[in-house]
């Protein structure tokens, strides 16, 4: 397992980006499961020892990549501007495409009750969601889903952590979605983590 896990991290520093576990297996000539026990041993070893570096998950996927308290530190010493916050008509379009994906514009406007545009094209240019293909209707609207980065930068493996789908409809329910995902962002170090990891990785 040592042998193992020091193998698995040098792929996942070498790669520079997440890896599927089947790749790494293949690679590693092991099974999914094995890679699957050594990532989590390596993780846990990362957060026991207060390392700069952290093991994350996403979906059937693994990445290196630094620790959250440290993402000041790095935009400060790569002389990387500060973003700006994503505005709250930025995060309530987030939270529908997260809850409702596949999802077209012209759903989540009437969701909102007011244009998107704006706000999903500046959500695509920070990598948190991208289109996905064409709806089979008139028009061939673009769908939307969130993406690997949203994964990453709000700190969950996959989207089944997201906190329970709103049972409401209407403005009620877009309510209840502003609510869900601010539940996501109640730790202060993870909300500066969203904004500062997803321009990074967009500069990348």
């Amino acid at each position: 397992m040592t042998e193992l896990k020091a193998a698995l991290e040098a792929v996942l520093f070498a790669a520079g980006e997440s890896v599927p576990i089947p790749r790494l297996s293949l690679a590693l000539g092991v099974e999914d499961m094995e890679v699957f026990r050594a990532s989590e041993e390596l993780a846990k070893e990362y957060e026991r020892d207060n390392r700069g570096i952290r093991l994350v998950q996403l979906e059937n996927r693994l990445q290196l990549c630094s620790s959250p308290e440290f993402a000041s530190l790095i935009v400060k010493t790569l002389e990387q501007r500060k973003p700006p916050h994503l505005s709250p008509a930025a995060l309530e379009t987030l939270s529908i495409v997260a809850y409702y994906q596949p999802v077209t514009r012209a759903l989540i406007e009437k969701m909102r009750g007011v244009d998107s545009s704006y706000t999903v094209t500046a959500l695509q240019d920070r990598g948190l969601i991208e289109p996905v293909g064409k709806l089979d209707a008139p028009g061939r609207p673009t769908l939307f889903a969130t993406t690997e980065t949203f994964l990453r930068v709000m700190g969950i493996h996959n989207l089944d952590d997201l906190p329970p789908l709103p049972k409401s409809q209407g403005s009620e329910g877009t309510r209840e979605l502003r609510e869900s995902i601010a539940r996501l962002q109640n730790d202060e170090n993870n909300q500066q983590n969203l904004y500062e990891q997803a321009d990074l990785l967009k500069e990348e």
